[in-house]
């Protein structure tokens, strides 16, 4: 088994890197990651009802869409990633393929003294609170499992960059389930920083777990760099992937200004705005249907919207009405 351990702490790198060691690589992988501040959205996951939009573009945290499902994740430098890939073992369903995977993980945080357990299908929790979400794909005969390790994450960043959206987004998209997490720093017996708690776990696992033996330490070649950082160009860093891939979805928000209530209805399909309509008690010198015209088929993305807005005369169309307010509006 190659072992892995990553340096790099840019999101778009690391989801191109989980993808290429899985379609490239033949060997089995073991390999820690972490990334800076970011949302890491599940693969049919719609990633705009999952963030707190206002709160993600002030703060600069990057969302990025991974090739796994389930659930949307905060990421900081506090929380530590484990991946395993290898090949696929015929007839095993996913409650002991969780299991196989989260147990050397469980063992190695069990012989620091910490209650460490899976609890349902596919979270480590410490009494009865979670610190791991863990999230798999297939691709041919070999099989991705990765997780978090909360270690000293920010538990106020982590609320408040994954708010609810309650009724504005409607889809078949798949929403992520909220439950009470904590710190594997919190329960140490001995303080731990998070340097040292990927050195222990990495040596723990290599060497004392039931994957310990046959393992070889692994550093990206120039070619394995090269096409990493392709497909974070290509496809991870960009807005088609990480927006465009969500699921069709309908949205609608209402909001008073001075100059009257405004709300606005529409679908979103292949990650642009289609069917706008807008209704309210405002006042306007231009007819409302021209500029829900104009904004048909912009990608939902903010700074795409606030482009758009910003290019016309907006005091025509809604009096008194900055681009930034009615940009809000739309997410």
């Amino acid at each position: 088994m190659l072992c892995i351990i990553d340096k790099s702490t840019d999101p778009c790198f690391n989801l191109a890197a989980e993808e290429y060691l899985l379609k490239e690589f033949s060997q089995p992988i073991f390999r820690l990651w972490r990334n800076s501040d970011s949302i890491i959205v599940g693969r049919y996951q719609n990633a705009l009802a999952e963030i707190d939009i206002p709160y993600v573009e002030k703060h600069k945290i990057k969302v990025v869409r991974r090739l796994t499902g389930g659930g949307a994740v905060y990421h900081d430098l506090g929380n530590l990633n484990y991946t395993f890939i290898e090949r696929q073992v015929k007839g095993e369903d996913s409650a002991a393929m969780f299991k196989r995977f989260t147990t050397p993980v469980t063992e190695a945080l069990q012989n620091l003294g910490i209650a460490a357990k899976l609890d349902g299908r596919n979270d480590l929790v410490i009494e009865g609170r979670k610190f791991s979400g863990n999230a798999v794909c297939l691709h041919k005969d070999r099989l991705l499992q990765h997780g978090t390790l909360l270690f000293s994450s920010s538990a106020e960043k982590i609320s408040a960059a994954l708010k609810e959206k309650g009724e504005k987004f409607r889809s078949r998209a798949v929403n992520s389930n909220r439950r009470e997490v904590t710190n594997i720093r919190d329960h140490l017996r001995e303080k731990m920083g998070i340097e040292e708690f990927i050195a222990y776990l990495a040596e723990y696992i290599c060497n004392r777990s039931s994957y310990s033996g046959d393992i070889v330490p692994y550093s990206y070649t120039a070619a394995d760099m090269e096409a990493i950082n392709q497909l974070c160009r290509e496809k991870y860093s960009t807005a088609e992937w990480n927006f465009g891939k969500s699921p069709s979805y309908r949205f609608s928000n209402k909001r008073r200004y001075d100059c009257g209530t405004l709300e606005v209805c529409f679908d979103v399909r292949s990650g642009r705005i289609a069917g706008l309509s807008i209704f309210g008690d405002y006042f306007f010198a231009k007819p409302t249907e021209e500029f829900c015209s104009f904004l048909e088929g912009t990608p939902h993305e903010i700074e795409a919207i606030r482009k758009k807005i910003g290019s016309v005369d907006l005091n025509g169309y809604f009096y008194n009405i900055s681009p930034d307010e009615l940009t809000e509006l739309f997410f």
